[in-house]
This record gives structure tokens, C-alpha cells and sequence, in this order.
């Protein structure tokens, strides 16, 4: 297609030309995983996934981007080759630390909200597939007693081979937004073992699911470019805003970022498409009775669940679940040392690794800590529930506990999308600071109203 005719799509749709471009080469990769099916070797498979991978960043993106990803790519495999004891924090370092300097050097943030794009969006997801294929080799050395059932599951006993590396990495373009999986996964499905083994129940076949995401894509992008112009972000840097009553600004900030996720909903929907008609997206039968097809591999997102979600401690797990669970593993369990139980700190450092993955902007690190708070606070409402089941006051409490995630996630979320210091916290400021007060005061209030503990733990204690 020439440039011209690049331009005239990108007006009519109101992107720029090298957003459009990366959005053609992010719908491509359900064709080009579709036909991943049909190759007909395990070799052949993993140099399909790397080429194809590889040509959909160059279209994208450019031959730099390509440069980007092979870097920490090949300085992981090296790390894994040479010194295996220590070969997962190694690439820890690196690969975060390669990350931090592109975000540092491209400032994709403002790039993104002036309508650029550029490779670190897609990094982001390699490093994290770099830095769990080098822990689970390590954790290949381990004994099987001291590992935890996802260690377990995960580690990898042999070195993978450099095309099986490479085909992991790039698969198909799905580290342009994930989903985030394991490298003994992307094995077994590319060698069908495991689950994609054959069996009497047939091979499961994926349309049903595929349509259902498309489905879900095309009404999430029909509702953002809907709303979005009744709700730009940019109202919050706008006088207009500040002359607003506390109660409209309140709701002006939960409709601005009610409207900016149905962005991400799209992008994960299109996304989990192609990792299911791939077939990797498989996740095994049910145990009812007759089995059917489970297609949750690739899910990163549930929308319901988000939105109408009743503890902010369901957030990561209904919320980029793939990063999540990828924080969780290799981040947040590793902090806990044996025979202890996680705390704040284990919690905060987590969130702390996820505001650098996302970037060095103000507004990351700022949502991150809230987001610590809003967990914390949230933990507390969950233990006085537990205090008060079966009265009234555990339905009063669920009630709070709902109403106080929907007003500190959004609150929370408005530093995530603006980036700037000035602009959140004059947002937050705004509504003076609603949603980092309350969660402060619950933590405070915890540590002074402490729930009797069930008769039956006391009972024990006595023995």
C-alpha cells in the first residue's frame, strides 16, 4: 500500500500513519498464528514462529526494533549457557536494566499519547519471557522438594535450543501485547505434547472461542470511540475541570478512566484471538460431564470482572492476569522467605517492578504505590468481613469494600493514563486526594481494630 493511500486510512480513522501500521501488523498475527497449525514439523513450527515474529516487529516497528529485542535476548541465552547457577538473576538485571535505558532513551509515553508508537511496548513483553526462561532453567538445578507446584510445572531440565528460543520469544508477534506464557508451554504446544498431545477426545478446535474474543474486540473498540470524546483525558489539564464541583470531578475521573480501559480490552481481545487460533490457547477439559474446551491460556483480561469487581485484591487477577501471574511467580513468592508469610514490603516491591516495567514516568511509579495502598486497605475490609459473617455488618462491608475499589481504582488510575507529576497530581489533588487518604486511614485503622479471631483458631491454640 503506498504511503498515500496510508495517510487517507489514517485520517479517516483518526490515528497516525505509524499507529495504523502497527495496528495492520497487530491484526495480522491471528492469520499468521492460524496458519502456524499447519506447518508440518516441530522444527519447522519454531522457525515459522521466530521469522514470522521477526517480520511482523520489521513492519511495524522498523530493523531497530529488531536490534532491541535480539539484544537482551542473546545476552540471556549467554547467561543461561555460561554461569546456570545464577543464570535467572543475571537476566534479571539485564533485561529490566535494557528496558529501563529504552525507556529512558525513547520516552514512549509521550510518544504514545502524541499518537506515536514505537518497539518498547513489545520489549516489555520479551523481557519478561526472557527473564522466566533463565529462572526456570535455573530452577532446573533445584531439588523438587524445595520448589513451589508452579516452579514445579516450569522449569526447565535441558537448555532450550536457540530456534526454540527465538521461536518462544517472537512467537507470531504475540510479544507485540502478550499474553505473557511459559516457555514449557510454547514447547509443548510446538512439539504437541502435553495437553495438544492426541487423544480420544479429539483435537479441540478453536473457532468457537476465536469468534467469541473477535467478537468482544469489536464491541470494545466501538464503545471506547464512542465515549472517548465525551471523556478525553486531556479535560483533566483543561481550567474548565477545576471550576467543576468536587462531586463532578470525582465522576469525571471515573468515566475518563472507564473509557481509556475499553482501549486495552481491545488490544488484549485481539491478542487472545490469535494466541487461541493458534492453538495455544488451549488450557485442557473440564471435568463435567460431557468435557468441554478450555480456552483461558491466553486470557489477560475479564472485563465484568474489572469493572463490577467487589475487592480490590480481585484486581490482578482479573486485570493483564498473564503479568500478574508472571509478578507474582517470579516476583512477589520469591520475596517470601520459607516459613514466613508475605507483608507489605513483599507487596510494595512488587509493585515497585511493575511501575518499571511500564516506565520511569511519575505516573507509573504513583499508580503502583496506590495501587499497594488500595490492596492494603482492601485487605483490611476483607478481615473484618470474616469478623462478621452471617450479620448485617458483612453485608455493609461488602458493600464498602465495593464501593471502595471502584473509587480508588479510578482515582488511582488517572496517574497511570496523564504520566505527568503536574497532571496527577493536580488531579488527585482535585478531589483532595480521596484515594490516597482513605486507604491510609483504613491501614491505620486496622492496626487499631483487630477482629476477634474465629472460636475455632482459639480453640486450637489452647491445645
Amino acid at each position: 500500500m503506498e504511503l498515500p493511500e496510508m495517510e487517507s486510512m489514517a485520517t479517516a480513522i483518526g490515528v497516525s500513519v505509524p499507529v495504523l501500521r502497527f495496528l495492520l501488523c497487530f491484526v495480522a498475527t491471528i492469520p499468521v498464528s492460524f496458519f502456524h497449525r499447519f506447518v508440518p514439523s516441530a522444527t519447522g513450527r519454531h522457525l515459522y514462529a521466530a521469522v514470522m515474529g521477526g517480520v511482523l516487529s520489521y513492519l511495524s516497528f522498523g530493523f531497530s526494533s529488531n536490534l532491541h529485542f535480539f539484544v537482551p535476548m542473546l545476552l540471556g541465552y549467554a547467561s543461561m549457557v555460561i554461569y546456570r547457577p545464577y543464570c535467572g538473576i543475571i537476566t534479571f538485571f539485564i533485561a529490566f536494566g535494557y528496558l529501563i535505558g529504552c525507556h529512558v532513551y525513547y520516552m514512549s509515553g509521550d510518544a504514545w499519547k502524541e499518537g506515536g508508537i514505537d518497539a518498547t511496548g513489545a520489549l516489555m513483553v520479551v523481557t519478561l519471557k526472557i527473564i522466566s526462561c533463565a529462572i526456570n532453567y535455573q530452577d532446573g538445578l533445584l531439588k523438587e522438594e524445595d520448589l513451589r507446584e508452579a516452579q514445579k510445572k516450569n522449569r526447565l531440565l535441558k537448555l532450550p535450543s536457540l530456534l526454540e528460543y527465538f521461536g518462544y520469544c517472537l512467537c507470531c508477534g504475540s510479544h507485540f501485547a502478550g499474553p505473557v506464557y511459559e516457555m514449557k508451554d510454547y514447547l509443548d504446544w510446538t512439539e504437541r505434547n502435553g495437553i495438544w498431545k492426541s487423544s480420544e477426545k479429539g483435537h479441540p478446535s478453536p473457532l468457537g472461542a476465536t469468534l467469541r474474543s473477535l467478537l468482544q474486540a469489536a464491541f470494545c473498540m466501538g464503545l471506547y470511540l464512542y465515549l472517548v470524546p465525551f471523556y478525553p483525558l486531556s479535560r483533566f489539564s483543561d481550567p474548565l475541570y477545576q471550576e467543576w464541583g468536587f462531586f463532578k470531578r470525582l465522576s469525571y475521573q471515573y468515566m475518563a478512566c472507564f473509557t481509556a480501559r475499553w482501549k486495552y480490552y481491545f488490544i488484549w481481545s485481539i491478542s487472545e484471538s490469535a494466541v487461541i487460533i493458534s492453538g495455544l490457547g488451549f488450557s485442557g477439559w473440564t471435568d463435567s460431564s460431557p468435557s468441554k474446551q478450555r480456552w483461558d491460556r491466553a486470557k489477560n483480561v475479564d472485563v465484568l470482572g474489572v469493572e463490577l469487581a467487589k475487592s480490590s485484591v480481585q484486581l490482578p487477577l482479573v486485570w493483564n492476569i498473564q503479568v500478574s501471574t508472571w509478578l507474582r511467580h517470579y516476583v512477589y513468592e520469591r520475596l517470601v522467605q520459607k516459613g514466613k508469610k508475605a507483608g507489605f514490603f513483599q507487596l510494595l516491591a512488587t509493585q515497585t517492578i511493575s511501575a518499571v516495567w511500564h516506565g520511569l514516568y511519575p505516573g507509573y511509579i504513583i499508580f503502583f504505590i496506590q495501587s499497594a495502598l488500595m490492596i492494603a486497605g482492601s485487605r483490611v475490609i476483607y478481615r473484618w468481613q470474616q469478623a462478621t459473617k452471617g450479620t448485617m455488618f458483612e453485608k455493609i462491608l461488602t458493600l464498602m469494600s465495593f464501593a471502595y475499589t471502584l473509587l480508588i481504582l479510578n482515582y488511582s488510575a488517572v496517574g497511570f493514563m496523564v504520566l505527568s507529576l503536574r497532571e496527577t497530581l493536580t488531579s488527585y489533588g482535585s478531589v483532595y486526594y480521596v484515594g490516597t487518604v482513605i486507604p491510609i486511614v483504613l491501614i491505620l485503622l486496622g492496626k487499631v481494630i483487630k477482629p476477634a479471631r474465629p472460636a475455632r483458631s482459639k480453640a486450637r491454640k489452647e491445645e
